[in-house]
């Protein structure tokens, strides 16, 4: 597995995310060759350049158009020209999908069809090398999972073709209210649009997630800079992180493994023990990683329980659908937090009485432990006449049959 993590602390364009993509060091052939298979060899230069900002270095993506006169491009004929093209289907679902994306936004902003939209920024021929650009070189890239940062929300206003509009411009908020895109909000930010609808289109259909990763071992670092002048230096940071494809080719998977996680948590006193049993069960259900309740003493001195959810940052929206939806608590508390985890993998032991499935964990200094399920303990129990305790000590010294790989 690998991990790409795209950190843009001021913001996020299609040309930026290209730029940081080239200095990774994505070959820029991967990028024209399914750009010219749309037919727009001849119609567009890419000029990439090491430049500065604030201070800092990194590459800067300019896109021209050399189309004497440029056609008024309509959702309806990017569309096709899309599917007409002889791109690899996974590529071209990609670009459909953020396009798509654009279209829903911008005929839900101006009140019209989807096939009637017309583009203005996004259907020009430089839009176009930035989305396929973008989708070419992570479909490339094939990092096996995509976080983003939360993106800055910008403030101010902005001078676009329908004059001047405020910041966050509508379609930003839209993609962003259609996607659950968090944009933050800061007195501090600088001036003017910060995140474009394409930049934020092509992340809310290639990223996992908007939550920074707990942690990350970057292997590469690509610098993709802005063109405006800001009052700090305008940047996207991508970082390949290959740390878990080089633990997956180890031999043995003896290291332990940190798993991010967020904790959810909420303090009832007003669910009936039928109420908060149907909570832990949908919270289970809805794919918490752990559920948990404790007894609470609580204001007023009423007797409360306290739930507490592990879910994956990529779950986390889901879970507070359920804690809202299924519980009758009306917040819930998170925080991010982490795991570490030993490689385990599932098999049988051979015990007298036959076969007792059960858990294989690898321990730091070599030594594998093996612990039977406790339900399957409790049919053999059952079954054999024989005591839980009985059976758990004879497990002990039962060798232990399986096929399964390591895992996390």
């Amino acid at each position: 597995m690998t991990t790409l993590w795209v950190d843009a602390p001021t913001g996020l364009a299609g040309d930026m995310l290209l730029a940081g993509l080239l200095d990774l060091g994505v070959p820029i052939s991967a990028i024209e060759e399914p750009l010219n298979s749309l037919g727009l060899a001849g119609r567009y230069r890419i000029d990439v350049v090491e430049a500065r900002s604030g201070g800092l270095r990194g590459q800067r993506v300019s896109v021209t158009g050399l189309e004497s006169q440029p056609p008024h491009r309509h959702w309806a004929d990017i569309r096709q020209q899309i599917v007409e093209a002889p791109l690899l289907t996974a590529l071209k679902d990609r670009v459909l999908a953020v396009f798509t994306a654009l279209a829903e936004a911008e005929s839900t902003v101006h009140g019209s069809s989807i096939e009637s939209v017309h583009f203005h920024e996004v259907g020009a021929v430089d839009a176009l090398v930035d989305v396929v650009g973008v989708c070419a070189a992570l479909h490339q890239l094939n990092p096996s999972r995509i976080c983003c940062s939360p993106l800055p929300a910008g403030r101010g206003t902005v001078r676009t073709a329908h004059g001047l509009l405020p910041v966050p411009v509508p379609a930003v908020l839209e993609l962003a209210r259609r996607h659950h895109v968090p944009l933050l909000q800061s007195p501090h930010a600088p001036e003017g649009e910060l995140v474009t609808p394409t930049g934020l289109a092509l992340m809310a259909v290639w990223a996992d997630g908007f939550v920074p990763p707990a942690r990350i071992t970057p292997a590469m670092v690509g610098i993709g800079l802005g063109h405006r002048e800001l009052d700090r230096p305008n940047l996207v940071r991508l970082l390949l992180d290959t740390t878990d494809q080089q633990l997956a080719d180890q031999d043995l998977r003896d290291i332990p493994r940190w798993q991010p996680l967020v904790v959810q948590e909420a303090w009832l006193d007003d669910a009936t023990p039928e109420d908060l049993a149907l909570l832990l069960e949908r919270l289970r259900e809805a794919g918490a990683v752990d559920v948990a309740a404790h007894p609470l003493v609580m204001k007023k001195g009423r007797s409360g329980h306290g739930v507490i959810a592990l879910v994956e940052p990529d779950l986390a929206e889901r879970l507070r659908q359920v804690w809202f939806n299924a519980g009758t608590s009306i917040g819930v508390r998170e925080r991010l937090q982490g795991r570490w985890l030993l490689p385990r993998r599932i098999g049988l032991l051979n015990t007298p009485w036959g076969m007792l499935p059960a858990k294989q964990v690898k321990r730091p200094d070599g030594r594998c432990t093996v612990k039977p399920e406790a339900d399957d303990l409790e049919l053999m129990s059952r079954r054999t006449g024989c005591s839980v305790a009985e059976l758990r000590m004879a497990a002990v010294a039962a060798p232990f049959i399986s096929d399964a790989d390591w895992s996390w």
